[in-house]
């Protein structure tokens, strides 16, 4: 009976450890403010144009009126280009920089790994009171997209991934069907051009970056450092591109910058492009023609858009002020409303999910799940943003310059290539 009641009290005692490591002390990071007594002002630069900038300032009013002692100061930078020429200006003086900011991941590499310039918001997503409790819920592949070096520095926010839009009208009238793969979008667009006498082009493609990148990815030729500009994938993609210009049925975007402008004015019958640009061109087929949405023609696609970071200059009443508003805006509230009026994929799975999502006036909500099922990043390592900038100026150069060898100018590249990844 000893032994009995000895061996109780042991296994009471194990219980209770057990019971008390489930749950661990607070690990509660003490210089973390945990309430705004004080006005604070937060700066937000941002890229966001049209009904993009509209929804984004109709969300931020709508987080002050909730918090009346947090001033969010969106201040926009035109386009990502500016945006991130600005970041790199303001790095050299980081008392200039904002508190918060929109950036890829690969533009801030140095700022976090080498100048330690940014937060890392771990701390505070998972604070016992500040924290999102439904962490869950927002998709853990863009969670991890916002990592640099492994950790959390970004918010994802305006994600996005490449869709095909396409004119029903001009399809229906030259009897082309939605393509489904490259192949088909070639014909379809030789189609087109050829029955309309050379009045319609058949496509383009927004983000040559994008192109090369993903065209390298469908081949099985990953974007790294060992990347060969030179081989036969990638010479086949560039000649698949430049045969089109050279013949007519393709176009880039060029001065126009986006194609939504000249496929709103019926120049070109189907466009692919990133699918936070539905709302412009949505805005540019209003009572001209009736739009659609479809996949792009590949069996992979690349998880892009931004995400929001916090710069270390920021004060803590700063930090934590910011932190509330990056929480509102990846709120389900919030995403709704901004998948829904946007085209940005949600990046929550509740609303990926929701009716109301769903039976947006988005054309994208529907196909949002097929569109994100095979998805990859471009990786965050060092020196593959100006290395992925340089593939698009090179493809760029064969396309502007159709008459150039492809075989030959990659050659003449390659050198470029390589000291751009070991700089």
């Amino acid at each position: 009976m000893k032994s009995i009641k000895k061996f109780l009290v042991v296994l009471l005692a194990v219980l209770v450890l057990v019971g008390c490591s489930s749950k661990p002390a607070s690990k509660d990071d003490a210089s973390i403010v945990t309430e705004i007594k004080e006005d604070v002002t937060v700066t937000f630069w941002h890229a966001m144009n049209g009904a993009q900038e509209e929804s984004l300032t109709r969300i931020t009013e709508k987080f002050m009126a909730d918090n009346p002692k947090i001033k969010i100061e969106l201040l926009n930078q035109s386009k990502y280009q500016d945006l991130q020429s600005k970041i790199n200006a303001a790095m050299q003086s980081p008392k200039d920089l904002p508190t918060i900011t929109q950036a890829y991941p690969n533009w801030l590499w140095t700022a976090a790994t080498v100048a330690n310039l940014l937060v890392d918001i771990d701390p505070y997503m998972n604070h016992s009171d500040l924290g999102i409790k439904d962490i869950d819920d927002i998709n853990k592949a863009l969670l991890d997209g916002a990592k640099i070096d492994g950790k959390q520095y970004g918010m994802p926010f305006n994600k996005s991934t490449e869709v095909l839009y396409y004119n029903k009208d001009l399809l229906a009238q030259y009897g082309v069907e939605v393509p489904t793969t490259m192949e088909e979008l070639k014909e379809a667009s030789k189609t087109i051009y050829e029955k309309s006498n050379g009045e319609v082009v058949g496509v383009g493609f927004d983000s040559l970056t994008n192109y090369y990148s993903i065209g390298m990815k469908e081949a099985g030729v990953e974007f790294n450092k060992d990347l060969d500009i030179t081989s036969d994938a990638s010479v086949n993609l560039i000649k698949y591109y430049q045969d089109g210009i050279k013949e007519g049925y393709f176009r880039i975007a060029g001065s126009d910058k986006y194609l939504s402008g000249p496929f709103g004015e019926q120049k070109i019958a189907m466009n692919i492009g990133s699918m936070a640009g539905e709302s412009h061109v949505r805005k540019g087929s209003e009572g001209k023609f009736e739009y659609g949405v479809a996949l792009r023609p590949s069996e992979v696609n690349l998880q892009q858009g931004t995400d929001i970071y916090m710069f270390s200059e920021a004060t803590p009443e700063q930090r934590t002020a910011a932190f509330l508003y990056m929480k509102h805006l990846v709120s389900k509230e919030s995403q709704l409303d901004w998948a829904s009026s946007t085209g940005y994929m949600p990046v929550r799975t509740s609303v990926q999910n929701d009716k109301a999502y769903a039976e947006s006036e988005s054309k994208v909500a529907p196909l949002i799940a097929e569109a994100t099922k095979n998805l990859f990043p471009l990786p965050v390592i060092e020196n593959s943003d100006p290395a992925y900038q340089l593939s698009g100026k090179i493809v760029e150069d064969l396309l502007v310059n159709k008459d150039k060898d492809v075989k030959e100018t990659l050659e003449g590249y390659k050198a470029e290539m390589k000291d751009t990844w070991n700089q």
